[in-house]
């Protein structure tokens, strides 16, 4: 595929991606550790950079789940933006806010055999 095909929205794969996006939005701020583990890649290879923690790997990111605190995250979305690659990715670049601080994140989604996952994933607070 070139790259100019790349770099053309799909606008079917972003509603699709939009919505695993808000599923796992809801379920991170109602701390559904269950479903949180499904919404990522169940590999060795799974990435999760959050703002304190380095995580590599399905098991590492789901202990690190269990380990939150119910309401830890009460944050409001204030920017989502979604770009796909081809109909089996897409990359969600998110801002938030919470309390006095703000973040952000993105997290690459892969359309595999299960479903769409999340195979990486960033945190980071804004200074």
């Amino acid at each position: 595929m070139s790259a100019a095909a790349l770099a053309l929205q799909d606008e079917r794969v972003v509603a699709e991606v939009r919505v695993q996006f808000d599923a796992y939005e809801t379920a991170l701020l109602a701390n559904d550790v269950e479903a949180l583990d499904g919404f990522f890649w169940s590999s060795d290879q799974a990435v999760r950079y959050g703002i304190a923690e380095t995580l590599y790997g399905a098991e590492e990111i789901a202990a690190y789940r269990r380990s939150v605190l119910r309401g830890a995250w009460e944050r409001v979305l204030t920017r989502v933006e979604i770009r796909t690659f081809g109909s089996d990715v897409a990359v969600v670049a998110a801002e938030w806010s919470w309390d006095e601080q703000s973040g952000r994140q993105t997290q690459t989604w892969v359309r595999l055999p299960e479903g769409w996952r999340v195979v990486c994933g960033h945190v980071s607070l804004v200074p």
